[in-house]
């Protein structure tokens, strides 16, 4: 590969730079300090590896999808779409979750299989449906790129491996931080940062609803798997039991984070469901009637202004700081 030693490192060091703002101003959090492997510790420099990784489409098996296409930074690292287009036009099993905030997850993908962001990583690389790539596949690609050799050499002082990709990508996904959106500034003391309708709806929320028993403050999730009522039978997809068997774990899928959800649309595993508002009508329902469905979901009355309310307060989640 041809490349050009100067531009490279000018390159790598404006990333850098801006990995070091980012990383250094969120480094302290209302959501806690940024948690990281014994194996992996936070860095500005794996962070700065790990960005150009995540938009490099070397790592799909024709070479036209990165990381970014289906987590695009404008959208909350979400595509907009019910569900992610892969190589060859594939259509991937689920929407794309947003990867803001992914480093205090208990788990990742929606049925909690993978128990880390470095294993994560391999997940979309490898699957038939998104990159259909391979790690050795991978390798062979950027095995003759002097700038990532160089870099691996010189941050995790080893050859260019899948140990060095999957953690360059995960420090830069554990990077990606949001929390400081509207509700945040009204939550550290600016209380006349929120108007009527959005406090109205906050209340909504945390006291007439009980939303919060699964999307509490400060992280809007409570990282469980469960069903809530979506559908009636999951034949399509079924969730936490094509991973164990489990009966009792038919059609239950992990609770997501709330934060940013104005820019996350559509919603629910599937994206069967395009607006706000049609959340709401969903819940106000107390779903379908389903074995597994959570207890916590119940029917329940809303009149069209408190509607507009809880939408106006959950507009307030929205923090475009966290998306780069």
């Amino acid at each position: 590969m041809k490349f050009n030693k100067q531009g490279i490192l000018i390159c790598f060091l404006l990333i850098l730079l801006g990995s070091m703002c980012t990383f250094r101003k969120k480094n302290t959090l209302i959501l806690g300090e940024i948690p990281s492997p014994i194996d992996n510790l936070n860095s500005s420099e794996k962070i700065a590896f790990g960005k150009m990784l995540f938009f490099d489409k070397r790592l799909s098996k024709n070479n036209e999808i990165a990381c970014s296409n289906c987590h695009q930074p404008e959208k909350a690292f979400t595509d907009g779409l019910p569900k992610s287009i892969g190589i060859e036009g594939r259509v991937a099993m689920r929407n794309a979750p947003s990867l803001l905030n992914s480093a205090y997850f208990k788990s990742y993908m929606y049925d909690g299989e993978v128990k880390t962001l470095e294993l994560q990583a391999l997940v979309p690389m490898q699957d038939h449906q998104e990159m259909g790539s391979s790690m050795k596949e991978i390798l062979q690609k950027l095995s003759n790129d002097e700038q990532y050799s160089q870099l691996a050499k010189s941050i995790f002082k080893r050859e260019l491996d899948a140990f060095v990709i999957t953690r360059a990508l995960s420090s830069y996904e554990r990077s990606l931080i949001s929390q400081n959106s509207k509700f945040d500034r009204y939550r550290a003391g600016e209380n006349a940062v929120l108007n009527s309708d959005e406090l109205a709806g906050w209340l909504l929320f945390s006291e007439k609803l009980y939303c919060t028993k699964c999307h509490s403050a400060p992280h809007f999730t409570n990282y469980k798997v469960l069903s809530n009522g979506l559908y009636s039978d999951y034949v399509l997809d079924n969730g936490r039991f094509r991973i164990n068997g489990l009966q009792t774990d038919n059609g239950k899928f992990k609770v997501p984070s709330l934060r940013n959800v104005a820019l996350t649309a559509p919603y629910m595993h599937d994206g069967s469901i395009e607006t706000l508002r049609g959340v709401i009508l969903h819940y106000s329902k107390g779903g379908e009637v389903f074995e597994n469905k959570s207890p916590i979901i119940r029917p329940f009355s809303i009149t069209e202004h408190e509607i507009s309310q809880l939408e106006q307060f959950l507009r307030t989640l929205t923090d475009t700081s966290g998306i780069n």
